[in-house]
């Protein structure tokens, strides 16, 4: 089951597997029950009328995107490497706890074919592709999205707390195209795959699993919601096994693919 947004000329509506859904349906009212309960509303939900209009990033404006970094081998060696404090990454990847931090609200999150950005004080910056967990209000895992957490390198390398200013910023969160339904032990194996074209030509390609993370899924939103209420529920990126190499940086006009299981989502970068 695909849930994805519309723009419409009476504003966002929802559909699911194409057909819109009542109208004044919001993913933060289907977030506030629990799993069990949120498919029994979307199997009783009467037909609606086959989705028009461009599809929008699959999240409401009051919800919050967070992310957990170094969670993949690959990402580890490549903070050591851009960093001038390379063991604190050690430290992290090591931890007990997760690096967990915020990435976006709702309303700053761009979809699918809107421009991505890169900082203009930066001189080194990545598309990092990444599953993107849909949590409900009770921590549960209802679904996915494929994710891509656009950092500058450079500024973070610099210094660890410089991490909010390499990571939130104007277009620089990508989500799409539409949340797959499905629980987590379906998302243990789900391949993902980096691809960025420039001039037409394929400029980077890379490719991993999310087998391959350190960290279970159910650890980092465990991590996530200890102490923290999500009322909408929210979205939770989980890292990235691609990195582009230390010679490679986003240029405006490249266009960045992410595909993650079955979804792709895809972005021209401003």
């Amino acid at each position: 089951m695909l849930l994805t947004r519309h723009l419409t000329p009476d504003g966002p509506v929802w559909a699911l597997d194409g057909q819109t859904l009542p109208a004044g349906l919001t993913l933060s009212t289907l977030l506030s029950v629990d799993a069990d309960a949120l498919m029994r509303v979307l199997k009783a939900l009467p037909e609606g009328a086959p989705a028009e209009g461009p599809a929008l990033a699959p999240i409401d404006p009051q919800q919050e995107v967070w992310a957990a970094g170094v969670t993949y081998l690959r990402s580890r060696a490549a903070r050591e490497q851009e960093s001038q404090t390379a063991d604190v990454y050690t430290r992290v990847y090591n931890a007990e706890r997760p690096e967990v931090f915020f990435k976006a609200t709702g309303w700053r999150v761009v979809g699918p074919d809107a421009p991505i950005r890169v900082r203009g004080d930066s001189g080194w910056n990545v598309p990092e592709p990444e599953m993107t967990l849909v949590i409900n209000r009770y921590g549960e895992v209802v679904g996915y999205c494929a994710g891509n957490d656009v950092s500058s390198r450079d500024i973070e390398g610099e210094n660890p707390l410089y991490l909010p200013q390499a990571k939130v910023y104007d277009g620089s969160c990508a989500l799409g195209p539409g949340i797959e339904l499905i629980p987590a032990d379906g998302l243990r194996d789900l391949p993902v795959h980096l691809s960025i074209t420039r001039g037409g030509t394929a400029a980077f390609t890379g490719d991993t699993s999310t087998a391959q993370m350190a960290r279970t899924l159910e650890e980092l939103v465990a991590y996530l919601t200890t102490e923290l209420a999500f009322p909408h529920g929210a979205f939770l990126m989980t890292g990235t096994g691609i990195i582009p190499p230390e010679s490679f940086s986003l240029l405006p006009g490249d266009l960045v693919r992410v595909s993650v299981g079955a979804l792709t989502l895809e972005n021209p970068v401003a």
